[in-house]
């Protein structure tokens, strides 16, 4: 007998668990043993547990000919998963405090260990293409769903995990995809090609859907986690195939009274609108319910969530309205003009600085997914503009480099429509430039500011037709700075003044 058989035969016996005169595989009824061991010694069954799984041959552990061997491995796995659970918190009572999670880390760890040393062999079985390849690799495709589970639940950082149980449970996700066969986490979750449906994820939502629901997704803080995880690491084509299991608990969390679930539900939402087809979009009008879902969003002051869903929104709305055609016809309003002029509603009414900054931010993307549909709108983006120019927004100067982007992309796109509104424009530009040249501002940030401005003030003497420059010839004689004075000349050059 060899070392190694020797080494098995004692932790057998120490486990009291020496291979039994039955016609039962042995490694059935260890595992089985292991299983009812658990409940009063857990501790001590996950170490025998991992070093069997070390110390036993893959003909052995994974028996060929065995039809119960798959059961026993999958009831042991969920039984150390179920260990290392979540308390199960009150639907209506909110989070636990982060004490309350105290107990989970060292539990998941000691799971982890066992698992690792599980999904090592399983992989080792299927390279080798021993006589138990076969049902190791069945058997790695049994357990992935799971593992993955599992492992997620432990690799986020939340109140649950430790530094410790995140690298290790990022290890144990990275073994269970090498155990699998797969040559990428997207590989086992998909299958390896477009109609494969070996792939996990099925399997995986299956075992979260009932915890997904109305009444259950808040019992375990984890599952919403888990399920955005999983989500965001399946893109196109195959994101098609399990709509109607992702967008319902996305647009739950989405539409919850807690800020952090709505903007994980509202991130869920972004990622189906982006990684799913118009056609399947649009089909039992789910882009219709996501509309008003998101819409309704637009009347909070919480910049995180604001943050999130003007990106969804500029995404969705060219899946419900048809694009611009060049007919010659006049556009009819539609849903772009009605966030468009509840966005520029909020922006100028908005003081604080982060909301001011996001609205900016996005603001540049209506403008051009709109095209010259924002024509209808430049009354009020131009009291936007003008407000946001004379406004500071700290040292890096987000909001007023985006509004000037904005003014930009207007003139461009609105030309036409512009030389009425120069005057005023052109006047808020001079003192922005007069400004930014008097503001403690870092020498590069000052000179993208004012290379701008100087772009906007060149694009709006292009629409006028040359009418800028008797304005300008004002400004030149007044007492402004060299920097100033230097903008105008260089545009005054330019344009044969």
């Amino acid at each position: 007998m060899s070392d190694t058989h020797m080494q098995l035969a004692l932790l057998l016996q120490d486990l009291n668990m020496a291979e039994p005169a039955c016609e039962e595989p042995p490694v059935t009824v260890v595992l089985s043993r292991l299983r009812q061991r658990f409940g009063s010694e857990p501790r001590c069954v996950l170490r025998g547990a991992a070093e069997l799984f070390l110390l036993g041959d893959a003909s052995w552990l994974f028996p060929p000919s065995c039809l119960d061997v798959r059961s026993a491995y999958v009831e042991l796995v969920d039984s150390f998963t179920n260990y290392a659970a979540l308390p199960i918190c009150d639907p209506d009572g909110g989070t636990l405090p982060a004490g309350g999670y105290e107990h989970v880390p060292p539990k998941a760890a000691a799971v982890i260990e066992a698992l690792l040393v599980l999904t090592a062999k399983l992989h080792e079985a299927v390279r080798a293409g021993s006589s138990g390849s076969a049902t190791a690799r069945s058997l790695a495709g049994a357990l992935a769903p799971s593992l993955c589970v599992f492992s997620v639940t432990h690799l986020q950082e939340q109140p649950w995990s430790s530094e410790a149980t995140r690298r290790r449970a990022l290890e144990l996700l990275t073994s269970t995809v090498r155990a699998t066969g797969s040559g990428s986490l997207q590989e086992m979750l998909c299958g390896k090609t477009e109609g494969d449906q070996d792939g996990t994820l099925r399997p995986i939502l299956a075992t979260l859907q009932p915890e997904l629901t109305k009444g259950n997704w808040k019992r375990n803080q984890a599952v919403r986690h888990v399920f955005s995880w999983v989500l965001v690491q399946v893109g196109r084509p195959w994101l098609a195939e399990y709509l109607d299991k992702v967008f319902p608990p996305s647009l739950l969390m989405s539409d919850d009274y807690q800020s952090e679930n709505k903007v994980l539900g509202v991130h869920c939402l972004h990622h189906i609108v982006l990684n799913v087809p118009a056609a399947e979009l649009r089909q039992f009008n789910r882009a219709q319910v996501l509309y008003h879902a998101l819409f309704n969003h637009l009347y909070t002051s919480d910049a995180l969530l604001i943050q999130v869903v003007l990106p969804c929104l500029i995404d969705l709305l060219p899946v419900l309205e048809k694009p611009l055609t060049h007919t010659g016809l006049p556009r009819k309003p539609n849903r772009f003009d009605e966030v468009v002029r509840l966005v520029l509603t909020h922006m100028e009414m908005e003081h604080k600085v982060a909301l001011r900054r996001i609205y900016a931010n996005n603001l540049f993307l209506f403008v051009e997914k709109m095209g010259i549909g924002i024509a209808r709108h430049l009354k009020r983006l131009e009291r936007v503009i003008v407000g946001y120019l004379e406004v500071s927004d700290g040292p890096e100067e987000k909001t007023r480099l985006s509004i000037l982007e904005v003014l930009e992309r207007t003139i461009q796109t609105a030309w036409p429509r512009m030389a009425c509104r120069m005057e005023v424009l052109a006047k808020s530009l001079l003192r922005f430039l007069v400004d930014v040249s008097s503001e403690p501002l870092a020498p590069e940030l000052r000179e993208e500011l004012l290379k701008k401005a100087s772009g906007c003030l060149m694009l709006l003497d292009h629409c006028s037709q040359g009418r800028l420059q008797v304005l300008l010839r004002k400004v030149e004689g007044s007492c402004v700075s060299d920097r100033v004075l230097k903008c105008i000349l260089d545009l005054t050059v330019s344009q044969g003044v």
